[in-house]
């Protein structure tokens, strides 16, 4: 359930109960890693959008999302949007990149950054060395003026994260080499 919004401020959410011990992930499924530097709004909405659409269509893609500088917080407006939007929020929470490179984690197929302060950092290593890609995107989190304006932009960067997330979804995976998989990966970031 999503926190009632007082001023709009970030503060500690864990949607749907207590964070797990560490990321679970189908074995059969592509998994895709999804970063920003706090893990509390761009990562948390493509995680969110990703995992809704491909349960929706079927598909056999596991989103997570990670941050380098986990602020321990998700906004509460990206709560509100992805709910709004009928994405299911539990099992999102704010955590560490580094339980995606721990052994015994998820082997990503695929690594986004969607913020440009966690493209420059240098990444851990990936186990299974998956195919990275960045799609940058403006914070909506530092957006000012009232509740509505503030909510307005998280819509919209669910919307954009969304729009890139199905041209993803879309992608035959198994049937793609890592070389392919990066070239359309970055033709998806300049659309």
């Amino acid at each position: 359930m999503a926190p009632v919004l007082d001023s709009g401020h970030a503060r500690p959410v864990h949607a749907g109960g207590a964070p797990a011990e560490a990321p679970v992930a189908r074995a059969d499924a592509t998994n895709v890693l999804i970063l920003c530097t706090h893990n509390s709004a761009r990562s948390i909405l493509a995680e969110g959008m990703l995992n809704h659409m491909a349960q929706r269509l079927g598909l056999p893609v596991h989103g997570h999302s990670a941050g380098s500088a986990p602020s321990g917080l998700i906004n509460p407006l990206a709560l509100e949007v992805l709910e709004a939007a009928g994405v299911a929020l539990g099992g999102l929470w704010s955590k560490s990149w580094a339980a995606f490179a721990a052994d015994g984690a998820p082997r990503m197929r695929i690594v986004v950054t969607v913020c440009d302060q966690a493209a420059s950092e240098p990444c851990p290593f990936w186990p299974g060395a998956p195919v990275t890609t960045h799609w940058g995107y403006p914070d909506p989190s530092r957006v000012g003026g009232d509740l509505a304006a503030r909510r307005s932009a998280f819509e919209l960067t669910r919307q954009a994260l969304a729009y890139r997330l199905l041209q993803l979804l879309t992608l035959p995976m198994a049937a793609l080499g890592d070389a392919e998989l990066s070239v359309l990966l970055e033709r998806i970031g300049r659309s």
